[in-house]
């Protein structure tokens, strides 16, 4: 497909390094250094100049562009240049939107502009906070299928009814359909099979249905009640706090957030009611003993700098504090959240960048291409990847045991309708399936190509 991408910062940039191998992708951006940075890093066409002139988006060849993506550092100009490329003939137009104000026109904008998709990184990265704080023994949570998946990541602590149990008995001592389909130890990420035995320490990825996801934590967890988030401190008011905050006071979780700009203070104490906004410094040591931060549920450090959300968790974590998630968006500190044991991350930019590619994979999908959703975890050392089965294949109808797949995969969870299976060797694959695979390989665009042609074999359940 052709693609434009507008915005040549971190989204941008990410966005045009997965798309280029499988996209003609040109990038437009008013700085000519990241322009020809771009262009030197990635497989890319590069224009220096302004989005909103007709001028350059005839010279990214518009009016042949399949989906135009706008993701500059301004709500407005990214709304914009959607229009005039939605005028220029652009088939599918993608906005990054972060101001609150835009959120209630969202429906006129699809409807009446025909701005495809708008993407808010802040209410995004909001609601994936919300998801690990409903389950707080989980450091994340990924849904497929429309929710009817959940994949989540769990560490496994000493003493779990899970340390030490082979996987062959896990489903008969838990009495519940879960399949544990990636398991991470040290820097190692494996696919299980049955006589896989789990340790303490180690990071499984597993997946359920959400109402066995809750009888899981339910059973791994005596104290699964007493562990419910009922309070929260959020350090850092800016827009993720303040999303966040909305969601949690509606879950009945108690909300503290401490904001250092008096200004923002009064404007979250203006929008948020029964949520008590502190005006300090909450990197001070001191302020957070005199908050009683360490005595809440959970933690969330969202302030603008990286570097004091690692610290500040760290500290929490030190001091006791149960649930602590971490925002942080540069790439290079992601890798380090394992070297110091923080769980929960999350990053707006990294979300932001896997809705939109969510999107893309499902426009090529109406071309052929089954792929509809694809998560990268463990650092893009592990993929889950959702196919739809669109038409008749020769694996259709087969049980999975005589279906040989390729080294490091597993089929995860097969969606039939409203069913859920988790597959074992009699199951069979159907047209209109949605077929969830997770893979320590990378780059599948078809489901025919997690089978084996020449015989070598890998569990399917």
């Amino acid at each position: 497909m052709e693609i434009i991408i507008v915005g040549g910062g971190k989204v941008g940039c990410a966005l045009a390094e997965v798309l280029c191998d499988e996209h003609n992708v040109t990038v437009i951006d008013s700085n000519e250094v990241k322009i020809n940075s771009i262009v030197n890093d990635y497989d890319v066409k590069g224009i220096a100049g302004n989005c909103l002139q007709t001028d350059v988006l005839d010279e990214a060849g518009v009016e042949r562009c399949n989906i135009f993506i706008a993701v500059t550092s301004s709500d407005e100009v990214n709304i914009l240049s959607c229009l005039i490329a939605k005028k220029m003939k652009a088939r599918h137009c993608i906005a990054r939107v972060r101001s609150p104000e835009f959120d209630k026109q969202l429906v006129f904008m699809r409807e009446e502009l025909g701005i495809s998709m708008m993407v808010n990184p802040d209410y995004n990265a909001a609601n994936e906070i919300a998801k690990v704080l409903r389950y707080p023994e989980a450091i994340n949570i990924e849904s497929f299928a429309k929710g009817r998946v959940d994949l989540a990541e769990i560490r496994i602590t000493s003493g779990s009814i899970l340390d030490n149990i082979a996987l062959t008995q896990l489903s008969r001592r838990l009495r519940l359909d879960v399949l544990i389909c990636a398991v991470q130890r040290g820097e190692e990420v494996v696919i299980p099979n049955g006589s896989f035995i789990l340790k303490a320490g180690d990071k499984i990825h597993m997946t359920a249905s959400h109402s066995n996801m809750v009888k899981f934590f339910k059973s791994i967890s005596a104290a699964y009640r007493e562990k419910r988030v009922k309070s929260a401190v959020l350090i850092g008011g800016g827009r993720v706090g303040y999303h966040l905050a909305q969601q949690l006071r509606e879950m009945g979780v108690k909300v503290k957030i401490i904001e250092i700009n008096e200004k923002r203070c009064l404007e979250l104490s203006e929008r948020l009611n029964k949520v008590n906004v502190i005006c300090a410094d909450g990197t001070d040591h001191d302020i957070l003993k005199e908050e009683r931060v360490y005595d809440a549920d959970a933690v969330v450090t969202l302030t603008g700098i990286d570097e004091e959300n690692i610290l500040l968790s760290l500290l929490a974590k030190n001091n006791g504090v149960e649930k602590v998630v971490t925002k942080v968006n540069r790439m290079t500190l992601m890798q380090l959240t394992d070297t110091l044991d923080l769980d929960s991350i999350i990053s707006p930019k990294g979300i932001t960048v896997n809705q939109i590619l969510q999107y893309v994979r499902a426009k090529q999908n109406s071309a052929g291409n089954n792929v509809t959703t694809l998560y990268r975890l463990v650092n893009d050392k592990l993929e889950a990847i959702e196919f739809v089965i669109r038409e008749h294949k020769d694996y259709v109808g087969v049980p999975l045991k005589k279906l040989k797949l390729r080294s490091g995969i597993l089929i995860a969870s097969i969606v039939r309708g409203n069913e859920l299976i988790i597959p074992k060797g009699d199951d069979c694959l159907m047209v209109n399936d949605s077929v969830v695979v997770v893979t320590t390989n990378r780059g599948f665009g078809d489901l025919r190509e997690i089978f084996d042609k020449k015989g070598d074999t890998s569990s399917a359940s």
